[in-house]
């Protein structure tokens, strides 16, 4: 924490004195010094809240985490953090809930690293939207699942054919 109100109070102090340079030569020293007190922080952080293999997990955590369990000890520690919130928050969950946190998690464990980064981007996105627009989204979701089957694969197969970009309505 130390490195980063240094680099903070330095910064600051050549920015009021004019003498800071934003050639690409210091942006990439001050990314580099960032990155590294990045590091330095979540190795601090990591000291307070340990993080647990799959091995230290209870038997109750590895139960509902089942589906990550091959891949946990890659996780990064704010994923695991999430998940051991999700475990934790389980048993509290009616049948309902428990049954769609299972089926998200199975999913979850099928899909390929840009899979899972392309799924964050369109969470994001949905939650930047206005109310309006969200409920919009989610009327037009209800009736695309209740097409049949067949016309839902034909509609999948059409958007695939043109290149959608969020944002260029």
């Amino acid at each position: 924490m130390n490195k980063f109100l240094l680099l903070l109070v330095l910064v600051a102090s050549s920015l009021q004195a004019g003498e800071f340079d934003y050639s690409s030569e210091h942006k990439k020293v001050a990314m580099g010094d960032i990155g590294s007190m990045k590091s330095s922080l979540n190795e601090s952080d990591s000291a307070e809240a340990p993080t647990q293999t799959w091995s230290q997990l209870s038997d109750d955590e590895r139960k509902v985490l089942a589906p990550l369990g091959a891949e946990w000890d890659t996780l990064r520690p704010w994923q695991r953090e999430k998940m051991l919130d999700i475990a934790n928050d389980y048993p509290k969950m009616d049948a309902q809930k428990q049954q769609r946190v299972q089926r998200r998690l199975n999913s979850w464990s099928r899909m390929t690293p840009y899979e899972r980064e392309n799924a964050r981007k369109r969470y994001q996105q949905f939650h930047a939207l206005s109310p309006e627009k969200k409920e919009e989204v989610r009327r037009k979701w209800s009736d695309y699942q209740k097409l049949p089957k067949g016309e839902r694969t034909k509609l999948r197969k059409d958007s695939a054919e043109w290149d959608y970009e969020p944002g260029l309505e």
